[in-house]
């Protein structure tokens, strides 16, 4: 059985910072998210005696070691909850990103969402979107958000009936432009989320977050712009306070990221044009405004030296058509 899905990775807004769980990847606290289109990730999968051994390949490179265990424990998840007889078999796995990865626009979440869609259909489960996000969720939090799609929620739990993405409704949508400011630098948010605990400002970013996602939502829900994206920068920052005070000391931005950070706040502050910026842990900034003001926006970002594109709000994961199979 053969199937092939697609899925916008995400910007976090609200964003959740290591995980009580390591193995079935559940967050200490919610989470809010949106998904960036036109980006996405394209994963076929196929399940066959013809295999003998499972096989997951990402841009053309085959998966090993802890790359490889990630997309495991997704399967394994697919196929605990299957009754389908042919999901014994070896399964392979290819997928393709039609943006840069491990910059800090997350390609885990979409990988992981279109892979969960797709493994989802070759297992014939009969799940809806948030069923499915428990699947994605072993392999990124952030995947679960990435198969609702749009402005999305991951609920805390200590289960998969809790601990499932839902969307929020707004029509924030609508007015939004996403002009990504591209800043190359490696990072391994893994090993940032595993020694989330150890930082002494943890604990205050968990209380923190509580009343931050009640206001995110309130702010999405009545579709207030600037008020939503006012709380994506702040916890931006709050994130970073947060992963820079952990043993490792990670510092993520770089000075073309600081760069962007002083343009957005000139724009706002001396031209009053509403305009946010806004990171997850990586160097690349989301800076988000309306489409009146994105081309100029878009301008202004490239005058700090580097690349630009600009990106809508992406729906939910979903399948695609045989003729869109990668093998």
């Amino acid at each position: 059985m053969k199937a092939t899905a697609m899925a916008h990775p995400i910007q976090g807004l609200v964003k959740y910072h290591g995980m009580r769980d390591d193995i079935e990847r559940l967050p200490y606290h919610d989470s809010i998210s949106l998904c960036t289109a036109p980006s996405h990730t394209r994963t076929t999968v196929e399940f066959s005696m013809d295999y003998d051994e499972d096989t997951y390949v990402v841009d053309g490179e085959e998966l090993e070691g802890r790359a490889f265990e990630r997309v495991e424990a997704v399967v394994e998840k697919a196929r605990s909850m299957s009754d389908a007889a042919h999901t014994v078999y070896p399964v392979r796995l290819e997928s393709e990103n039609s943006f840069p990865s491990n910059v800090g626009l997350g390609s885990s979440s979409s990988g992981f969402a279109a892979a969960a869609v797709a493994l989802a259909e070759a297992a014939e489960l009969d799940l809806s979107l948030p069923e499915i996000s428990t699947i994605a969720r072993v392999g990124s939090a952030s995947a679960a958000r990435a198969v609702t799609g749009a402005f999305s929620q991951l609920d805390a739990g200590l289960n998969d009936e809790d601990c499932h993405s839902r969307r929020i409704p707004t029509d924030l949508h609508e007015n939004l432009k996403i002009v990504v400011g591209l800043v190359p630098y490696h990072k391994e948010t893994e090993d940032a989320h595993a020694e989330a605990t150890d930082s002494h400002m943890f604990d205050a970013r968990r209380a923190h977050v509580q009343d931050q996602i009640v206001e995110m939502r309130d702010a999405l829900r009545n579709d207030e712009f600037d008020r939503a994206f006012e709380l994506a920068e702040q916890d931006s920052l709050s994130l970073a306070a947060t992963t820079m005070t952990g043993p490792s000391g990670w510092v993520y931005w770089q000075p073309a990221t600081l760069a962007v950070f002083n343009r957005v706040r000139e724009l706002r502050e001396e031209e009053d044009i509403p305009v946010y910026f806004s990171t997850d842990t990586g160097a690349s900034v989301y800076v988000n405004t309306t489409e009146e003001h994105a081309e100029f926006v878009e301008e202004e970002i490239a005058d700090c030296g580097v690349s630009t594109t600009t990106w809508d709000v992406g729906g939910p994961a979903r399948l695609l058509e045989e003729d869109d199979h990668l093998f």
